[in-house]
């Protein structure tokens, strides 16, 4: 009996013992928990605040009482300020971030757009936000893949997510194959690449105004063309133009305002959609983008990225006085953009949600339900009711490849391997 006893003596004390190494291994973790929550929260602020451009996706991990950073980044310095910082407080961590892109896309790096048209999210999910477009022959970067789905950074610099089966993947030395083969851009606002050099002939894809595609030469009244992936078919020939000749023209190598203006009124009457960046839909900075890269230059995606690119134009009369005339807009110059949203406050931070492009005389052009042309001038028919959002107007022409945001078609990947 007595045995009895002290085997359940020492059984409880086991328990006891137990309970108490487990209680102290999950308050350890707990801690643990709490202070790379509070680390990489300070490390994301300063390395990676916006998603948008930057990766920064970690997690901390524990198995067999051992703690682990796995995930990935964009930035080697976001990575080594978390390792250090979690040294400092005296984490013993095995380090797991892996820097993008990934060594399991073995070289296979770049990408091109394969679709007319192919939406890009914010996560790998068809349920998630959309984030931006992409056009045929427009180049990306791959970072990684999951699930049937790539995270690509565009020219721009825009990182979100594409179905993998939309890109054609390449190595640095095929991509750069690729880049100098002969090229043609179409021009015409929709056309449909076929199988044969007639019109009634079964369709590889349809195509939009900008699409880029490998030239294979002319076959009487139709260009026959190649795609990323290795389709081939034909577009009318009236419908293309070289695209080194076209990069050539002087609406792309030295674009006006005239020319700006004229390019964003073909879109008048497109409709609004969220996340959307050529002729068949465009949403507000969709379709300044998408202007802008008709005439040779590259903008950043969003209103709140393109409003701090550029030069800033004074129109503080307008903004801060409340002056709604032609003479409070007197410093806009025919091309600018003009931002909306909310002004900066003692407690709250300016907050930029439209943007518009300016015609001149207080007219602008828009995408708001639709592309459509409006005034800033309360007296006129077509006044914009949101004009009193009116928060910043930035100068776009003579400011590309400079720094300041805007880089030309002729120095980005579209025609050089970076």
């Amino acid at each position: 009996m007595r045995d009895i006893t002290k085997i359940l003596t020492r059984a409880a004390a086991f328990c006891l013992l137990f309970s108490a190494a487990t209680t102290t291994a999950s308050a350890q973790s707990d801690a643990a928990i709490k202070d790379f929550t509070i680390v990489t929260r300070g490390v994301k602020s300063t390395y990676a605040p916006d998603r948008r451009v930057k990766v920064f996706d970690l997690k901390l991990t524990e198995e067999k009482g051992e703690l682990a950073i796995t995930g990935c980044t964009t930035e080697p310095e976001a990575k080594k300020s978390v390792l250090a910082d979690m040294a400092k407080l005296g984490y013993k961590v095995t380090d797991k971030i892996e820097i993008l892109p990934s060594e399991s896309l073995k070289g296979k790096v770049y990408g091109v757009a394969t679709q007319s048209v192919i939406n890009l999210r914010m996560d790998g999910d068809y349920d998630a936000e959309s984030g931006t477009q992409m056009m045929m022959g427009g180049p990306v970067t791959i970072l990684r893949k999951s699930g049937g789905w790539s995270q690509v950074r565009t020219p721009e610099g825009y990182i979100s997510w594409v179905t993998s089966g939309s890109v054609a993947e390449m190595t640095k030395e095929e991509f750069a194959e690729y880049t100098a083969k002969k090229k043609v851009v179409l021009t015409a606002r929709f056309g449909v690449v076929t199988e044969e050099p007639k019109m009634e002939s079964q369709p590889v894809c349809d195509a939009v105004w900008g699409n880029i595609f490998i030239d294979l030469g002319k076959s009487g009244k139709f260009r026959k063309v190649a795609l990323a992936d290795g389709r081939t078919g034909y577009l009318p020939a009236a419908s293309v133009k070289d695209f080194e000749k076209w990069l050539a023209e002087p609406v792309r190598s030295n674009p006006t305002a005239d020319d700006i203006i004229a390019t964003a009124k073909q879109f008048v009457g497109v409709p609004y959609m969220w996340g959307a960046t050529s002729i068949k839909a465009v949403d507000c900075s969709g379709f300044t983008k998408s202007t802008y890269f008709l005439c040779g230059l590259i903008l950043a995606r969003d209103a709140s990225q393109q409003c701090y690119t550029g030069d800033n134009v004074d129109i503080s009369k307008y903004v801060n006085e409340g002056q709604q005339t032609t003479e409070a807009l007197a410093n806009l110059k025919k091309g600018d953009l003009i931002f909306f949203g909310r002004k900066a406050t003692a407690d709250k931070k300016e907050r930029i949600t439209h943007v518009g492009i300016y015609i001149g005389d207080g007219i602008f052009i828009h995408s708001a339900t639709k592309v459509r042309i409006n005034s800033l001038i309360p007296t006129d028919q077509n006044y914009y009711e949101g004009s009193t959002r009116l928060v910043r107007a930035q100068r776009i022409l003579g400011n590309q490849d400079c720094g300041k945001g805007i880089i030309s078609i002729k120095e980005s990947e579209f025609v050089k391997v970076k």
